[in-house]
Parts: structure tokens; sequence; C-alpha cells
């Protein structure tokens, strides 16, 4: 647990937020900061000769700790090139050394979630990832915040230095962060039969019905979210102005909800199911995505800014729902003992789709550039006329709408996924209520007090109480 609250802090250091102000203050384009948005999804690959390397050497420990290690090697690496005088060269080698780095951490993650998928057994993924991903989330919060006040604060003339101070912190809790994972225990690894190739291995996880099925609703997921996730930091400071620290409490805003709802969720994907999260934290998200277009009709700044907050504050809610179902339903959907193979064909699915769609975003955002789109209401009377827009789509916004209309699809693919029993996304929603209730009531004097008060939970028993004394035909 402890590699991850590091290697979270390590991430939030050298990516994010901080990746793309650093490429915008070296001159980036749209379509570079799509690149930079989809080399993690490309560097996914990597994981195909990994996979082969695991099940030869048997040494999965060895090999995640050397990756990862030699990824915050090259991050330490990067911590130069705030110093070059040539910001497009800089920017050159920005890019590259996040391929480096990102094929590295392709070929570690490949790795330990083998390694992992057997050594956590599977009722105990949600809560045992949730615990995992809340430490993770917490330094990542810290890390994030105080980087963007040390670079906001700086002087014009230096704008560029403070990053080489972020980098090299980044790599020394990476560094912790390895030293922790090579203390983790390593069960032996499973026969995994009779020996065959490559394309023989790989060729098992798409013959599964279910499982491919799982893996067009990745890819649909990966395409939707990231047609509009890698630029949302960039359509805050050049189309809204805010600066960095501003953007940057904006997404510590959203990962504080991430992390304080983790440990419900979990909850709720190990009693119901993960396919039943997904359908209530995917729409939210959506329609999340979708808000931020709307942000530029509150006119005061003050409370567009609010509204941000309230946006960020509930997407964080519904990505941290979204990404421990995502995770824990391909660690469920993979047979033991072959998890190595299933869970790469999970990463080539995400490489190919998450690797098209920033760069094509990036493209659209483009074309989008000088491009607006209005509903305008109009109105006339003998002694006046007026209109107004309704609604107004400029440059980044375009991908925030095509992005929210695709998730339509994403719904689609989610529910084509058997998982086992099924079970109402009204249920989850209740649960999910009363699980949040049931922990403010361990915070606060004044939440036990209104429970004392007014029991909510006993209404769902009364509910299925009523239910059981009901005769059968009555209305």
């Amino acid at each position: 647990m402890k590699d991850l609250a590091w290697a979270s802090l390590a991430g939030s250091f050298s990516g994010g937020v901080i990746l793309v102000a650093f490429a915008l203050a070296l001159g980036a384009t749209p379509l570079q900061i799509g690149l930079l948005a989809a080399i993690p999804f490309i560097a996914q690959a990597a994981q195909l000769p990994a996979t082969l390397l695991i099940e030869r050497v048997r040494q999965r420990r060895r090999i995640g700790v050397l990756a990862v290690t030699a990824a915050r090697v090259l991050i330490l690496l990067t911590a130069v090139l705030p110093f070059l005088t040539e910001p497009s060269l800089a920017l050159q080698l920005l890019i590259a050394a996040q391929l480096a780095i990102a094929a590295l951490n392709a070929v570690g993650g490949c790795a330990v979630n083998s390694w992992l998928h057997q050594l956590i057994p599977p009722r105990e993924l949600g809560s045992f990832f949730s615990r995992r991903l809340f430490f993770g989330t917490t330094l990542a919060c810290i890390g994030t915040l105080a980087a963007g006040t040390l670079i906001d604060r700086v002087p014009a003339a230096a704008s560029l230095q403070p990053y080489a101070l972020v980098f090299a912190l980044a790599a020394l809790a990476g560094f912790v962060s390895s030293f922790y994972l090579g203390r983790a225990p390593e069960p032996v690894m499973p026969d995994a039969g009779p020996e065959v190739g490559l394309r023989e291995r790989f060729r098992q996880p798409f013959r599964d019905r279910n499982f491919r099925r799982l893996l067009v609703f990745l890819a649909a997921w990966t395409i939707a979210s990231n047609l509009a996730a890698p630029f949302l930091t960039v359509y805050l400071m050049e189309q809204r102005g805010y600066a960095v620290a501003t953007v940057t409490s904006l997404w510590v805003t959203s990962q504080l909800a991430n992390a304080l709802t983790l440990y419900l969720w979990g909850r709720l994907s190990d009693r119901f199911s993960n396919k039943a999260v997904l359908a209530v934290a995917l729409p939210v998200h959506f329609t999340c995505i979708l808000a931020l277009v709307f942000a530029d009709a509150v006119t005061d700044a003050g409370w567009q800014l609010g509204l941000l907050y309230a946006i960020h504050f509930v997407m964080g809610i519904a990505t941290g729902g979204i990404g421990l179902a995502t995770g824990n339903l391909g660690l469920k959907l993979a047979p033991q003992g072959q998890g190595t193979a299933y869970l790469a064909a999970i990463g080539l699915a995400s490489a190919v789709s998450g690797g098209i769609a920033p760069i094509a975003a990036g493209a659209l955002a483009g074309a989008f550039q000088a491009a607006e789109l209005s509903a305008v209401v109009r109105w006339a009377t003998p002694l006046s006329w007026g209109e107004m827009a309704v609604v107004s789509f400029a440059h980044w916004e375009f991908l925030f709408a095509i992005s929210a209309l695709f998730g339509l699809y994403v719904m689609h693919a989610l529910s084509r996924i058997d998982e086992g029993s099924e079970v109402s996304e009204r249920q989850v929603v209740q649960e999910f209520a009363l699980e949040a209730w049931r922990s403010l009531n361990s915070l606060s004097s004044v939440a036990g007090a209104l429970g004392s008060l007014f029991p909510f939970e006993r209404l769902t028993e009364r509910r299925k109480w009523w239910r059981e004394r009901q005769p059968r035909g009555a209305p």
C-alpha cells in the first residue's frame, strides 16, 4: 500500500496538471498536448513483450521494480529540461522522455498487476484497492497543490525553473515507492499449462465472448474520457484564464472527493457488483463533462469558479467509482492462472483506443479553435426586440459535448457485459447514500444527533417489512 502512495506523489509532481502546464509554458500546441495524453496509452503496447518476458523469467517482482525504477531515473533527467535555452527542443525531449517513461511503467504495471491478481483474494479486491487508492490520492493531492502554488509564486523571469525542483521531487518519491514495492511478498507463479506461442496466448482473451465485450466497453470508455479529460487543464488555463494554483486546487477538489468516497465504492462493489457501480457512476461523470459547457453562462467570476468546484467535486466522486469498478471488473473476469494474458489484452485495448482519442481530439481542437456554435432565442414586439444565447459552444467546449454524446455508447457497451447477479441502479444509489450517512455519523456529532432523531435507514427496512407482509395480488 505504501508503494502506491509514494508512486501517486511522484505522479502528481511529474504528470497531470503539472505536466500539461509545463508543456504549455514551452509553447505546446493542442495536437502536442493530445500526443502527451496519448503516450501512456500507446506505451501500453509494451505489455505484449512484457507478458512473454514475465512468463519466461517468472520473477514479477524483479521485473516490476527494475522497470519502474528505470522510469523514475528518466523523470530525474527531465529536471534538466527547464534550463535549456530552446523551448522547442525542450518540448521535443519532453515528449521523447514521456514515451520512454510510459513504456517502462507499462512493463512494470504488467508485472505488478499479474502479481496482485494472484496475491489478493477476489472478494477483497474492492476493499483492498479502495484503501490503496485512498492513501495514494491523499498524497497526490498534497503534492499537486504544493507544486501548483510553488510554480505560481515564482517571478515570471524564472517561470520554468520551479519545474526542475518539482521533477526532482517526483523522482525522489518514486525511488521511495520502488523501495517499498521491492519489499512486498510475491507468491510463486502458477503453471499456465503447456507452453504456447505468443499469438495463441493472446487469442484466449478474445475467444472469451464476455471478456471480449468487456474489452469493447473499456475501449469505448477510454475514448470517451480521453476526448475531454486531457484538455480540461488547457481549457481552464487558456480559455478561462485561471492560474496554475487555481487549476491544481480544482484538481485537488476532484481527487479529495475521489478519496473520500473510494471506501464507499469499494464496499458497494464487493456487496453488489462492479457493473451496478458503473451504471450509476458513468452517467454522473458524463453529466459533469456536459456541465462544463454551461459554465460560461454564469457571468459572475466568483459564482463561475464555485460552479467549477462543484462540478469537479461531483466528477471526483464518479471517477472514483469508475476507476475502482473498471479495474476490479477486469481482474474479476480474468481466469485464475491466466491473469497476465487477459490483463495484457485490457492494456492492448486501452493502448489502441487511448492512443487514438487524445490525438484526434487535439486535431479537432485545432479545427474548432475559431469556431463557435450558439442556440439563440429571439423575440420581437412592435415596441422592442431582443435575443439571448441559450447555449454556446466554443473551442474546447466542442470536445466536452462530443465526449458526453459518446458516453451513450459507453452505457450500451456496459449493458452487454455479464458479471453475474444484476442489481438495480436505484439500490446502489440508496446504499451509497446510507453508507455516506453512516460515515458522516461517525465524524460529526451533529449528524449523529440528526440520525438519532430520524433514522433514515429505517425507511428501507420499513419498505422491506411491508412487502413481506403485503398479500399477493395486493395493489
